[in-house]
């Protein structure tokens, strides 16, 4: 999961090297069938869903079994885990917020922490709500502190069991107790550091801001605003039975499902392909909340740009254009917003390995060159 820069170069260069301008005339179903038959005969892949919007049209495909050889195709009712990608959502509703003037970008994080937290600066720089959305605020990327040695080991085959032994029963209390260890070390605001923790503090700075919890906010905006119906951080009982199934690296065994995090606000979304385009037909609009999410708030010494959770990336074909990875150790999945060229993209698969990006970035590239000409 730390090569998903390799996509960005692949794609851009898919792009780069067409002649003629994207097309207009296409037929989706055609060019996704022949990409997405190719990547369920690669090693390990069982499936793959897939949503496009492209000028209007939009596009929804399911590939490959769940379970080799169980005949169990993932469909339109399929619940997937879609991880971090969570924090793009979290990410808008900050965005809103601020609109609403319930926040501003400026504000120190302790302006909305109960408790009084003075380990949350550095050199008197405090830690700001700005910082915490562009993952510049110097926090680990997961608490508890211990959490963060075992995923450096994503390989290790064992590696969910003990995430899910290290977050049993770690609720917002533990969370806002942990976050008196935490060291910052450098100025917040300059250096990229991902922290899903400090998306997770987001959570609870919007609780303080709006008296609601967190859940219900998401809930609210996911379900009332965009017209996601079928997306969750807590499953009814009458969707677990559509949960996806997924695999972690080589291991045949069906991995267990990801923990419940403190809020939920970094990577606990699980939703269907129909409510994801959804999510990227809403990411298309123009309006008010979603220029203000689509900001860029800091430039990064590599050229990108970071936002309301999002990666921004500038091309002179494409044009701006947003990105975000969401992988958990059974399924991995990437979001992709054009709004120059009136695209977006979202693919999941349910195996998370070192050559899952790798498999997802060979599908989105035949995609994309036959899309661009």
């Amino acid at each position: 999961m730390k090569n998903t820069s390799l996509i960005i170069i692949s794609l851009l260069s898919v792009f780069c090297s067409a002649q003629n301008s994207f097309k207009r005339d296409i037929n989706l179903k055609s060019i996704v069938d022949n990409a997405a038959n190719k990547m369920i005969e690669k090693p390990l892949i069982n499936a793959v869903s897939i949503g496009i919007v492209y000028n209007g049209q939009e596009f929804i495909g399911h590939y490959g079994e769940l379970e080799k050889g169980k005949s169990n195709a993932p469909t339109d009712q399929t619940v997937y885990e879609i991880g971090s990608l969570s924090k793009t959502m979290t990410g808008t509703l900050v965005a809103k917020a601020v609109l609403e003037k319930k926040m501003n970008l400026e504000d120190p994080v302790q302006k909305y922490l109960s408790e009084d937290y003075p380990n949350l600066k550095f050199n008197g720089h405090p830690v700001r709500i700005k910082d915490l959305v562009t993952h510049t605020s110097g926090l680990p990327n997961m608490l508890p502190l211990d959490i963060n040695e075992i995923f450096k080991d994503f390989a290790n085959e064992k590696m969910p069991e003990s995430v899910n032994m290290a977050l049993k029963n770690y609720k917002q209390k533990d969370f806002l107790r942990d976050l008196h260890a935490v060291k910052i070390d450098t100025i917040p605001g300059y250096k990229y550091s991902y922290s899903s923790a400090g998306i997770e503090l987001l959570a609870s700075a919007l609780e303080k801001a709006y008296h609601k919890k967190f859940e219900v906010l998401l809930k609210d905006y996911l379900s009332g605003t965009i017209k996601m119906n079928h997306s969750e951080l807590n499953l009814p009982k009458k969707e677990e039975e559509n949960l996806a199934v997924g695999y972690h690296i080589e291991n045949q065994t069906i991995a267990p499902r990801s923990p419940q995090l403190p809020w939920g606000s970094s990577a606990n979304v699980k939703t269907t392909l129909p409510d994801m385009v959804k999510y990227i037909r809403y990411q298309l609009k123009n309006n008010a909340e979603i220029q203000e999410s689509h900001r860029s708030l800091i430039k990064l010494k590599n050229g990108t740009n970071s936002g309301y959770a999002w990666r921004i990336f500038k091309d002179d074909k494409l044009g701006i254009f947003y990105r975000h990875h969401g992988g958990i150790y059974r399924s991995q999945c990437f979001i992709y917003i054009i709004p120059e060229h009136h695209l977006g993209v979202f693919i999941i698969t349910n195996q998370s390995g070192k050559n899952t990006p790798k498999d997802m970035q060979d599908m989105l590239g035949e995609i994309f060159k036959n899309i661009s000409g």
